[in-house]
């Protein structure tokens, strides 16, 4: 048996510690596609507790983008990354939005370029950068702070879809 080495290590490009919080973003993503590879479209779309998969994809991708654009950034959506979000991420009841009918290959198209631009953003900066809050109207947030609840808002999400999956898998 391969003895496994379970360490952390910062991803090049990046200030050292925040390469380490990238690496585990990047892994928490990477458990996640290792995992939905080749599901079909069906166990995209089937709603199971009010959601599906493909909401689940879609609002991971939303939320990320939401927090770079409006937290971190304090600027306009990049135009290319707003086409890819036609539909609001809540329905009036604060539900999710259904998501139906769009391929995975649509879903990692969304959840790459979201990250490409999260990355590209945080690889210029320093260390001051990364610990200074940002004012918003109800709070204070740095973009360390704010790469820590992507990691757990991805990593609760991730949960979710493993379980959906292992339900759907037993259905057929």
């Amino acid at each position: 048996m391969e003895r496994k080495n379970l360490v952390v290590v910062p991803v090049s490009d990046f200030e050292t510690e925040i390469g380490r919080w990238i690496w585990c973003l990047e892994d928490v993503r990477r458990t996640l596609l290792e995992k939905i590879s080749g599901i079909s479209q069906q166990q995209l779309d089937a709603k199971l507790n009010g959601h599906s998969i493909g909401s689940l994809l879609y609002h991971i991708a939303l939320i990320e983008a939401d927090w770079l654009y409006e937290e971190v950034l304090g600027s306009k959506w990049n135009t290319k990354i707003r086409s890819l979000f036609s539909h609001e991420d809540r329905n009036e009841d604060d539900t999710l939005t259904h998501i139906e009918g769009q391929t995975l290959d649509e879903h990692l198209h969304r959840l790459q370029c979201v990250r490409d631009e999260l990355l590209f953003h945080f690889r210029s900066m320093d260390i001051e950068d990364w610990r200074t809050s940002r004012r918003l109207p109800h709070y204070d947030v740095t973009p360390e702070w704010v790469i820590y609840h992507i990691l757990e808002h991805e990593s609760h999400h991730r949960g979710q879809i493993f379980q959906m999956l292992t339900i759907l898998t037993r259905k057929s």
